[in-house]
């Protein structure tokens, strides 16, 4: 998605090999222009799919989840990072994690908004190991839900989390893939 790209070069901030920051328009402040016409290119690309939810991790994914889930007319779903102080009577929940970070969590799903039924569109901010999608993987099978794609901002082509989410049959579309990370340097694959 070019103007994705074009934003990440303009705006994004490659700090080493592995960390790109995107806070001016993805993650800490939101561009909400860019995030109807992510939700739009996720829904057109997805349309076939019969997703009847679309669901995301918080908190960075929620923006271009809500516009996708809009542009599809279906529910959003978020899973959780921590679990709920109130509400942990139907909670499912997986450790996955993260590369960013560094750290565990225990990522969590309320049951009763996802049932053999449903047919999800998984979205994500960043695709680097895989290890986020496949915990929301993990969430969503337990439900008995479909998996019916998995949409990611910005994939690092570099790492293996698209193969090893391709390979185990999904359709993962991203909208930006990034061939090479260093300081200062951004270079995305050739399509």
């Amino acid at each position: 998605m070019k103007i994705l790209e074009d934003r990440i070069l303009a705006e994004g901030r490659a700090l080493n090999e592995d960390i790109l920051k995107v806070d001016s328009f993805i993650n800490h402040q939101v561009d909400v222009e860019l995030m109807k016409a992510i939700g739009k290119d996720f829904a057109d690309h997805f349309k076939d799919k019969n997703i009847t939810k679309v669901v995301t991790i918080e908190s960075s994914g929620i923006a271009p989840a809500l516009m996708t889930a809009e542009a599809l007319g279906v529910p959003m779903v978020i899973m959780k990072k921590q679990p709920s102080k109130v509400l942990n009577d139907d909670l499912l929940q997986t450790v996955v994690t993260s590369f960013t970070k560094g750290t565990s969590y225990e990522l969590t799903l309320s049951q009763k908004f996802l049932d053999e039924n449903d047919h999800v569109l998984f979205i994500d901010d960043f695709l680097a190991n895989g290890e986020a999608a496949t915990g929301a993987i993990r969430l969503i099978r337990m439900v008995h839900a479909t998996v019916a794609g998995i949409g990611i901002l910005i994939e690092k082509s570099f790492m293996p989390g698209k193969e090893k989410l391709t390979s185990a049959g999904f359709d993962v579309y991203s909208l930006a893939r990034i061939k090479k990370l260093d300081k200062g340097k951004i270079e995305f694959v050739e399509e």
